[in-house]
């Protein structure tokens, strides 16, 4: 029994090892001195695995399918690219929605039956909102002769190039995604695959849904990845508690206008920012922020703010399109300037908006829902959102996990900066927010490209 090395005679044990009674391997002395330096290298290994842990678990995340996204989301609204300004404007006001995807071919149910061989090549070419046909319709020629704008195809006032509108594929990566919005891509279209009989997808879809042969079509924006991103800000710990000037995502290259400056002279503006899905600030003499112009506030209005925009100053201009709808003496304003300039079109327009909106205003009065929704109508008798002119803000220092929640909680598109004085100091942007965790998968992905290529 003694051979056994567990049944030995404990003195037997430590006969190897005389320096010791306590531990075979190391004196006590020894152990005391080198304890700082072991403990240290436990918590070093701690923070480095951890570290690793994390980054790998922000790159599998981002490598997961953007399908992911649109569970839940409704099939896209459609219009044919060679629909007029009048067609897209009366799609808009009856479906409420803000966006009308803009596609080569007729999704009406009609044409679909005689045409479903040629859908293998419909696809997407655009999006058309409410803020393009203010911008097209607030341009002077346009003002003059109204019927003759309205009767002008939609894809030529798109603007150029198919980066705003990108299809994928719906086993694409986020990471992918988030790629295209960083070059500029708006909105991700990405197909739908529906299993059911034909009859109840006819049923299910509406009349301007873009359901062709069993697959339909949802799109991402780039508030729709950021909210992805925040329901799991966990998996990019620690770097959402940096402050934004930490990160370098403060863009100083913003756009302003004066209070008392007129409105038509940032059309180029709102135009602009309504591309790179910013917003315009509206400053007083000495730089301070006091609200701003954005196309998510004009994307709820009607045509007649096209009229506002060329008559007022930009300052009245957001109290004419803030929530709950224009004020009647800027109302009065506009009409009046309107027959100074005689634009007599314009203001029978501004009167018609007028009597549609008091008649929705009192079907409205007895419908509960709408009331309950939270959601108003402006003086256009569109639903307005919630969202209002007032500017959203922030400071240098903000942590990037409280800007994403302000500009998600506000829907704003750009959530401004401002230093301890109230002066304005830049932007966030959605764009600038996926920059950051796009920048945790290159950091994750560069050591394992190198080591691929020197094994290579």
């Amino acid at each position: 029994l003694s051979r056994h090395p567990l049944r030995r005679p404990p003195d037997l044990l430590t006969r190897r090892f005389p320096a010791t009674q306590n531990s075979p391997f190391l004196p006590r002395r020894l152990r005391l001195r080198l304890f700082p330096f072991f403990f240290c290298l436990h918590i070093i290994n701690i923070i480095y695995l951890g570290d690793y842990y994390l980054h790998g678990m922000a790159v599998r995340f981002l490598n997961r399918d953007v399908s992911d996204l649109c569970l839940g989301k409704p099939a896209l609204r459609s219009i044919p690219e060679n629909a007029t300004v009048a067609e897209a404007l009366l799609l808009l006001k009856r479906s409420g929605e803000t966006h009308l995807s803009l596609w080569n071919c007729d999704h009406s149910s009609s044409v679909l039956e005689k045409a479903k061989a040629d859908y293998d090549g419909c696809h997407c070419v655009g999006k058309i909102s409410m803020v393009d046909l203010i911008c097209f319709l607030s341009k002077q020629e346009h003002l003059i002769d109204f019927s003759k704008a309205f009767e002008v195809p939609i894809s030529k006032i798109l603007p150029k190039g198919d980066s705003i509108v990108r299809h994928l594929d719906p086993n694409s990566s986020l990471l992918e995604a988030i790629d295209y919005m960083i070059e500029g891509t708006q909105n991700a279209v990405i197909p739908i695959y529906n299993n059911g009989s034909t009859d109840s997808r006819r049923k299910s879809s509406s009349p301007r849904s873009t359901n062709h042969n069993g697959v339909e079509y949802c799109w991402l924006t780039q508030e729709d990845v950021a909210r992805f991103l925040l329901n799991s800000i966990g998996v990019f710990s620690p770097m959402p508690t940096f402050s934004i000037e930490s990160l370098n995502i403060i863009d100083h290259n913003i756009m302003t206008i004066g209070y008392h400056d007129p409105a038509i002279s940032a059309l180029d503006s709102i135009t602009l920012a309504n591309i790179e899905q910013t917003a315009l600030a509206v400053v007083d003499n000495d730089n301070k922020l006091i609200g701003e112009i954005s196309a998510s506030t004009l994307a709820y209005c009607d045509e007649d703010v096209a009229a506002a925009i060329t008559t007022l100053s930009a300052g009245d201009l957001m109290a004419y399109i803030d929530y709950g709808g224009p004020p009647e003496d800027l109302v009065g304003l506009v009409k009046m300037r309107l027959q100074e300039k005689k634009l007599d079109r314009m203001t029978k327009l501004i009167m018609e908006e007028e009597f549609s909106a008091s008649s929705s205003s009192s079907s409205a009065c007895s419908c509960s829902s709408d009331d309950e929704s939270g959601s108003s109508r402006n003086g256009s008798g569109r639903f307005s959102s919630s969202r209002r002119s007032e500017a959203i803000t922030c400071y240098p220092g903000s942590s990037l996990v409280a800007v994403l929640i302000q500009a998600l909680a506000h829907r704003a598109t750009s959530v401004w900066v401002i230093d301890e004085d109230q002066n304005l100091v830049g932007a966030v942007s959605f764009k600038g927010i996926l920059k950051v965790f796009r920048s945790i998968a290159i950091a994750r992905l560069k050591p394992e490209t190198e080591n691929l290529s020197t094994q290579e």
